[in-house]
């Protein structure tokens, strides 16, 4: 079984299946109007150079999170490139 992580911890290249996201209300609806559903695989893309935000990959388009946002996300960790 691989370990599940927050989307933060999540180094450039690494693939991973969203597991959760683990926030309601309005930040939680926003979060999966996005695509951001669990079953969801999503790969990151980089970082900006104070590590926030990170980019990632995800049904065909490039998504920006703050590090805050990506806290929400649990994920499991799949192949790295």
């Amino acid at each position: 079984m691989t370990p599940e992580v927050t989307l933060r911890q999540l180094r450039p290249g690494q693939r991973a299946v969203v597991k959760k996201v683990g926030t309601g209300g309005e930040l939680g609806r926003r979060m999966r109007e996005m695509g951001l559903l669990p079953g969801t695989e999503i790969q990151v893309i980089g970082r900006a150079p104070l590590r926030d935000p990170v980019e990632i990959k995800l049904r065909g388009y490039n998504l920006t999170l703050r590090n805050n946002e990506a806290d929400f996300i649990t994920v499991e960790i799949g192949e790295a490139l």
